[in-house]
């Protein structure tokens, strides 16, 4: 019995022995064909060991490449962000990476490096591959948008049972495409853009940091909940606008009084879809060309703003634009640059014909302060479909702004402000910007109060100043009236 035992350690000892000489004895083949083998010799030993074993044990492999020519391979980007959170704490190298606009270390997989991961009970193995090329080179952008070039071709390697081809391509990659494009959309940081100032054609960006949110917009809470219910809508029904055979845009007006948080809105908007918002501002905007190029560069999943559309000219009915294109005309006959502006037709051409169908997901919004200044043609479903209409304070955006700006809920002052809210038009932005003065609630709150005395004269005068230049126009309307009776008097 004890010569069987001694006969089995003995027998384990020289399996151990033996594996220790074989990995020993690689591990040398390995460093001495990276110090003194060319690399094409090293390529041609590693891979036709790789395909050898894979032969042997009846595996597949699937080659991702980097680039499919010249374009960027979406399998091979949503891989390497998939396989990044899928790092075993078994993995003994990483490369870490960080750009100037990202918030976080970024973590992943090393050149020549493997991964195992399970999907549906099957194993794949991934590998990342660098193979040298040095008579050519691979030019990209990187992150900061310098010239870069490389003189090495990477790809991906994924190994399994050829049994499982079906599940492989059926299942597994597809899950990889949309693991990534959902993880990709939670870590996006969302990003402003504005129309460069050297080139009117292009746009540039930086990070949108408006910490606004739906849970801490001074907003009517029908009014929130009813925006957020046809955000989720639209984002979901892809296939019902291609079914229908429209183009999968949503238009959306925001209008009433300045301060009423338009620009809120918008920025809470953008960090719940997480989409990036195109700020356009058309009186820059000297062409209808102009115009398209920019709106074509506009990316997928984003929101297209255009501010105060009231104040552009062209914009604000047909008899305008006539008498602004006729002045215009006779500038240029006393000698001034004429000028080529956005027309009406234009303008609805590229958000709602042909131009419109050039992306996906996106949305438009339009604010302005007086809708009775915007052409009807604007105000059509399908164009501007969801008008929205930001009004004054309310008690329950008030009592928002007192929990955000003061951290209560409750306070003695609470009821009298809530009465004159409803007595005394007032904006949250003037609302927040009394919260603002002082820490202490009750200081804050009483100025607040003091404010609405202020705030109902300032009304009272603009009312009255309104009603003045109604009557002045009204009577001017009648002295043009009756000189034109006098003037057709005399000519009969």
């Amino acid at each position: 019995m004890a010569s069987s035992t001694e006969s089995k350690i003995a027998m384990a000892k020289t399996v151990v022995s033996t594996i220790g000489s074989v990995a020993a004895a690689s591990m040398v083949a390995r460093s001495v064909a990276r110090d003194y083998l060319p690399a094409e010799f090293q390529d041609y030993l590693y891979f036709g060991t790789r395909n050898f074993i894979n032969k042997l044990f009846r595996q597949l492999t699937i080659v991702i490449y980097e680039f499919d020519g010249i374009q960027e391979n979406e399998i091979y980007n949503a891989t390497a962000l998939y396989l990044a959170s899928r790092i075993s704490p078994q993995t003994n190298r990483l490369k870490a990476t960080k750009n100037p606009k990202d918030k976080n270390i970024n973590v992943a997989m090393e050149i020549n490096d493997e991964c195992i991961d399970i999907f549906n009970g099957v194993k794949f193995k991934w590998s990342m591959v660098s193979k040298e090329l040095p008579s050519a080179e691979y030019h990209d952008y990187d992150d900061n948008g310098s010239y870069v070039s490389r003189s090495d071709k990477r790809s991906l390697e994924l190994t399994f049972h050829r049994k499982h081809k079906d599940l492989a391509v059926n299942d597994y990659l597809p899950f990889i495409l949309n693991d990534a494009k959902t993880r990709k959309q939670e870590e996006k940081t969302v990003k402003l853009f504005t129309v460069d100032t050297d080139s009117r054609t292009r746009w540039t960006s930086v990070n949108l940091d408006h910490p606004a949110k739906f849970d801490t917009l001074a907003m009517d809470t029908d009014a929130k909940e009813k925006v957020m219910k046809d955000l989720d809508r639209f984002v979901e029904r892809r296939e019902y606008y291609r079914k229908v055979g429209k183009a999968w845009k949503r238009g959306y007006l925001l209008y009433g009084p300045p301060g009423t948080g338009k620009s809120s809105l918008i920025a809470a908007m953008a960090n719940y879809l997480k989409f990036d918002v195109y700020d356009l501002e058309l009186t820059d905007i000297e062409s209808n060309s102009e115009l398209r190029r920019l709106l074509v560069a506009t990316a997928n999943r984003s929101i297209l703003v255009l501010e105060d559309i009231d104040c552009t000219v062209e914009l604000h009915d047909r008899e305008d634009a006539e008498a602004a294109k006729e002045l215009v005309q006779e500038n240029y006959q006393y000698g001034y640059r004429k000028e080529h502006k956005v027309t009406l037709s234009g303008f609805l051409n590229f958000i709602d014909g042909l131009w419109s169908s050039c992306g996906d997901e996106r949305i438009i919004i339009f604010t302005t302060n007086r809708t009775d200044k915007l052409d009807p043609a604007l105000l059509r479903p399908g164009r501007m479909d969801v008008h929205i209409n930001m009004s004054y304070c309310t008690p329950s955006g008030f009592r928002l702004l007192a929990s955000n700006y003061l951290g209560i809920t409750q306070h003695s002052l609470f009821e009298d402000i809530e009465d004159l809210i409803g007595e005394v038009d007032i904006t949250p932005a003037e609302v927040a910007e009394q919260l603002l003065k002082d820490d202490d609630p009750d200081i804050a709150l009483s100025g607040l109060v003091e404010f609405f005395d202020v705030k109902r004269k300032e009304n009272e005068e603009a009312k009255a100043k309104e009603r003045e230049e109604l009557a002045a126009k009204k009577i001017e309307k009648k002295q043009e009236t009756e000189k034109g009776e006098i003037v057709q008097e005399s000519m009969e």
